[in-house]
């Protein structure tokens, strides 16, 4: 158990002997909340549970505060300082920073990952992108932030699984097989006329190249439909392994591919269909298939089956939802792109329709993306003339800063991408400033192997000679490593692990240049090398969740 929850425990059962011993009558205590003082001089930790918990004792808060220090006597406080209304400063003993530092030591590294008895599945859906081309930007901070997502789940103890939604069906697919078709017939010298919603990339191209490449002229003998349809099943394949290869360089993996097909083959969505019109879900109305969704809010029904009898994307979504809940995930988290937006309540409404509960369903939009080069707005690929792509990003300013950009900022936070920062190699860099403090700490320990100095028997170290004010402060900051951890997996919020890493590797920066270690006694270097190599082994951690990698010299 950490200091805090030492605390949290305390400070409850100081409360609950008030109450027994009619101290003050309440029918249910508040939660306990501890907050780090602004000033040092008011101590490590403070509350305000005294004037939360007076408005339902319906009595003074200062009396309760002083019910509460009068009935704590742990072996840790040092003090409890009643002040202002009724907050509770409190003051610890410094044993407990170096307890907590040897605890943090000796948990190496699985300093960060939670045990829990995880009884609630989780499946994060992202990226889902048509693979119909290249991932451009904007795709790639769903990627960062998603993946980057599942790993803070993890290390906080979830049951967590990804998974790539691949829209392989419908008329962005048609749209692909016939772009690549009208530029095969092209490169064999006929003359076209270009689907009116084909797509124009020279990926295209060079896929209609690929195919004139192998086979020749050769399909020209095959009716038009036939050539389409193997048109269309070689575009995909060779799409979608593009976009795996991407995603793999970008650090990303999925749990599980699921194919959008799979749901019409098998009948999936007929049977859903069935389904909501069994339960009164799905009414037809001139001669279309529509869902209840305003009995959930939507502003308007929604069609399911147009009049023609094809599937809307929402139907394929409802089967897709219904599949995920039927394999036992107790809470989906979608992250979708801002033109999404208007979805949610949709399929939040379906979910609903099918007997779940709608909440069983998170929806977390990704704000756009802006690239900025010299000051200047980059709008387009100087080598394409079209978006920019994801692959073009990493190759410009590498994984890890694009990584640590696109996850920097709240995901629903527009955000302007600075490629000349990103790429830089100075302390303004943000990841390459955590990046050169983990090698700065691989640094200290070449050097000190070299002097025969190893940091071996941990239990040995004189953690205590740790006194000055930027070391105890060190100390104090990769304690809250594990609540930051579990905070931000409770808020979906993987940015917070990346102000974390930068916060911690700002303090050793200042612990580094002002603590000498090398040269001074020994017993205080090993002290001092323990501490450092804590911080190595958080930062490691913490870059581990972020998907980025940590460099042993730059």
């Amino acid at each position: 158990m950490d200091i805090k929850e030492l605390l949290h425990k305390a400070i409850y059962q100081a409360a609950q002997a008030a109450v027994a011993e009619g101290v003050f009558a309440i029918h249910e205590l508040p939660q306990v909340i501890l907050e780090v003082p602004p000033k040092k001089e008011f101590g490590d930790f403070a509350t305000n549970f005294s004037m939360q918990a007076a408005r339902a004792a319906k009595t003074n808060p200062r009396v309760i505060a002083e019910a509460i220090v009068a009935r704590m006597q742990e072996t840790w406080l040092e003090k409890a300082v009643i002040a202002g209304p009724g907050f509770i400063n409190f003051y610890l003993k410094s044993d407990w920073l170096y307890t907590m530092l040897n605890d943090i030591l000796s948990q190496g590294e699985n300093y960060g990952n939670s045990k829990t008895d995880a009884k609630e599945r989780v499946q994060v859906e992202y990226v889902s992108a048509n693979p119909t081309g290249p991932l451009h930007v904007g795709h790639g901070r769903g990627a960062a932030v998603g993946s980057a997502l599942v790993n803070l789940l993890k290390a906080a103890g979830y049951d967590v699984a990804s998974e790539y939604y691949i829209n392989d069906a419908g008329n962005q697919i048609d749209n692909l097989a016939a772009s690549v078709h009208a530029r095969y017939l092209e490169l064999l010298g006929q003359k076209i006329e270009f689907p009116e919603d084909g797509y124009h990339g020279q990926d295209i191209i060079d896929t209609a190249q690929r195919i004139l490449d192998k086979a020749g002229d050769s399909y020209l003998s095959m009716p038009v439909s036939e050539r389409l349809a193997v048109f269309k099943e070689i575009a995909l394949q060779e799409k979608l392994a593009a976009l795996k290869e991407d995603l793999a360089a970008f650090n990303v993996q999925f749990d599980v591919w699921f194919s959008e097909c799979t749901l019409h083959q098998s009948g999936a969505l007929q049977e859903t269909c069935q389904v909501l019109k069994n339960n009164g879900s799905i009414y037809e109305q001139e001669g279309a298939l529509w869902l209840k969704s305003t009995a959930y809010g939507d502003d308007k029904d929604r069609v399911v089956i147009r009049d023609n009898g094809i599937p809307t994307y929402l139907a394929a979504d409802i089967a897709y939802h219904r599949n995920k809940l039927e394999r036992g995930f107790d809470q989906l988290i979608n992250i979708w792109g801002a033109d999404h937006h208007g979805y949610i309540c949709r399929v939040k409404a379906a979910i609903g329709s099918l007997g779940y509960s709608p909440e069983q369903l998170e929806v977390l939009i990704v704000q756009m993306v802006s690239l900025y080069r010299s000051g200047q707005l980059v709008k387009m690929s100087k080598r394409t003339g079209q978006s920019v792509t994801l692959s073009e990003l990493i190759e410009e300013v590498g994984t890890d800063a694009a990584r640590f950009f696109f996850i920097m900022r709240s995901l629903d936070s527009q955000l302007d991408f600075d490629l000349d920062l990103a790429k830089s190699k100075s302390n303004e860099n943000p990841v390459y400033y955590i990046q050169y403090a983990y090698a700065r700490i691989a640094s200290i320990f070449r050097q000190a192997a070299e002097d025969g100095i190893l940091l071996e028997d941990l239990d040995a170290v004189k953690l205590s000679l740790l006194t000055s004010e930027c070391e105890v402060d060190l100390i104090k900051k990769l304690g809250e490593y594990q609540e930051e951890i579990a905070d931000a997996a409770k808020e979906r919020a993987p940015h917070r692990i990346a102000r974390y890493a930068h916060d911690l590797a700002g303090q050793f920066h200042t612990f580094y240049n002002q603590c000498r270690i090398k040269g001074v006694e020994q017993d205080l270097q090993l002290a001092r090398m323990a501490l450092a190599k804590a911080v190595q082994t958080t930062i490691r951690h913490a870059l581990g969740i972020l998907g980025i990698s940590v460099p042993e010299k730059m």
